[in-house]
């Protein structure tokens, strides 16, 4: 009995030890020594036991005993599964076809954080597991102070070409609530749009065009802000606490890059499209075409909502794969035909009138930490977000020149690193050709593999969950 009793202070000795050692290279690799703060408890846990931890196993009452014996064990799982959330993996399900038919509305994603390093929060108070929206309250989940400085762990590789990442929102800073799914920017100038006479762009100098686009752009947002009952409340967010989005990056830091004729270029070099990637075409028809030969082909019942009877025609996203499938249809299909762009929807930058489309567009550096760019009146449209939102300083454009921060500039070097992130479905992808740059601070993590896959399309019996895709690494999507 005595051996017993000298024995058990040794044992949690080597608990606390073992426990100490790897909160400490936790620390060490995420660089938060405020967690310094933590190691007291965690000594008294194990040594000094002046914490009643599990005051309600010694209470009186049987009720609360029973209660916290439930209670005690559920707490403990949601912390240990908002650690691995934040620091190692998460969840994330594709809410949207913009990257169809790589990956299918419906699959849920395991994205490792540890791929690229996980961030520290820079929104500490925050509800855990929530993203920006408490559930059922419909309020914010965060309280905006205080903000930590982006910090990011060292991670087992950095984002590359082709990889498909988790990101936030760059344009999500500022969101109307009653249509959360729209860039407020884009919103802001289409709004603005219809409320001001016809401008010839064309006809203006590169600071003309740029007064106009402000002009237009206040305008619309002047206007959404008084019109809170059909555009919602107006709310920023802060970058961690902006929505997930999930995209193919096609442009790393300090490359050119050029789309011609809807293929990707960089530094001139043609970067090939993924297998699965789609355009729109006119797909013309001799009646509705059926659903089975639809769902084999993977088009989905939204791909079919652009249908046109009396031209018997479809307006629809189309892999090559489905094309010439439909094409081999001849009882079916009578032709399909690209369909044509425009330059209605006007592209990255907004406040800039470049003639680029989102079929021909650019060419178009991409900012590199520690690399430096010359600003003149015909690029400070591209770079001026990377400089004012995502670093922070104060620009001035005036008929004298550019300024920085009240100093006359015909440079800048800047401090991240910037990534270009497409769609694989290209035709209906809101991107990067619309909001710009994606800064390595809005970085997320890297989907590994599908490890669920539902069909909205289908019901429980009839191929509602897509088995043949469970366990589909992400990397082998091409």
């Amino acid at each position: 009995m005595e051996k017993e009793t000298t024995s058990k202070p040794k044992k949690e000795w080597l608990k606390f030890g073992i426990i100490l050692a790897l909160y400490l290279l936790f620390l060490l690799w995420v660089r938060s020594w405020l967690g310094l703060l933590v190691i007291p408890f965690i000594y008294d846990l194990y040594i000094s036991k002046k914490i009643k931890w599990t005051w309600w196993k010694t209470s009186p009452n049987p009720i609360v005993r029973g209660v916290m014996s439930w209670i005690d064990p559920l707490l403990f799982a949601l912390v240990a599964v908002y650690f691995v959330n934040l620091f190692f993996f998460q969840n994330y399900v594709i809410p949207s076809s913009s990257l169809e038919k790589s990956l299918l509305v419906g699959d849920y994603l395991y994205v490792s954080k540890v791929s690229y390093g996980p961030r520290t929060p820079q929104t500490p108070l925050h509800m855990p597991l929530t993203q920006n929206v408490l559930p059922f309250f419909n309020t914010k989940s965060y309280i905006e102070y205080p903000q930590w400085e982006y910090k990011r762990a060292k991670g087992l590789g950095n984002v590359a070409l082709n990889d498909i990442v988790v990101f936030n929102f760059p344009a999500g800073d500022t969101v109307a609530l009653g249509m959360p799914a729209e860039d407020i920017y884009r919103l802001s100038y289409h709004v603005g749009k219809e409320l001001t006479q016809p401008i010839d762009f064309t006809a203006l100098t590169p600071y003309q065009q740029r007064e106009a686009y402000g002009i237009i752009m206040d305008i619309g947002r002047k206007y959404i802000h008084s019109h809170p009952t059909e555009f919602g409340q107006i709310v920023s967010r802060p970058v961690d606490r902006r929505d997930n989005y999930v995209k193919r990056c096609v442009g790393l830091p300090g490359q050119t890059l050029e789309i011609k004729n809807r293929a990707i270029y960089l530094d001139g070099v043609l970067n090939k499209d993924p297998e699965q990637v789609q355009y729109r075409y006119w797909v013309y028809t001799t009646g509705e075409l059926p659903v089975e030969l639809c769902h084999e082909l993977g088009i989905s019942k939204e791909d079919l909502t652009s249908y046109f009877p009396k031209e018997n025609a479809y307006n629809m996203p189309l892999t090559k794969a489905a094309k010439q499938a439909l094409l081999a249809r001849k009882d079916l299909v009578k032709r399909i035909d690209l369909v044509e762009e425009t330059t209605e929807e006007r592209v990255y930058p907004l406040n800039q009138n470049t003639g680029w489309t989102t079929d021909n567009y650019g060419p178009i550096w991409i900012p590199a930490k520690g690399k430096s760019i010359k600003l003149t009146i015909e690029n400070i449209a591209i770079y001026e977000r990377p400089i004012v939102a995502y670093e922070g300083n104060k620009l001035d454009v005036t008929e004298r020149g550019i300024f920085i921060n009240g100093k006359p500039a015909d440079s800048y070097t800047f401090r991240m690193d910037y990534y270009w992130m497409m769609g694989d479905n290209r035709h209906n992808s809101a991107d990067s050709r619309f909001w710009g740059f994606v800064p390595e601070d809005h970085i997320v993590g890297k989907p590994i593999f599908v490890w669920l896959s539902l069909d909205p399309d289908r019901d429980w019996f009839n191929g509602h969950i897509r088995w043949n895709r469970f366990f589909k690494w992400v990397d082998n999507i091409k």
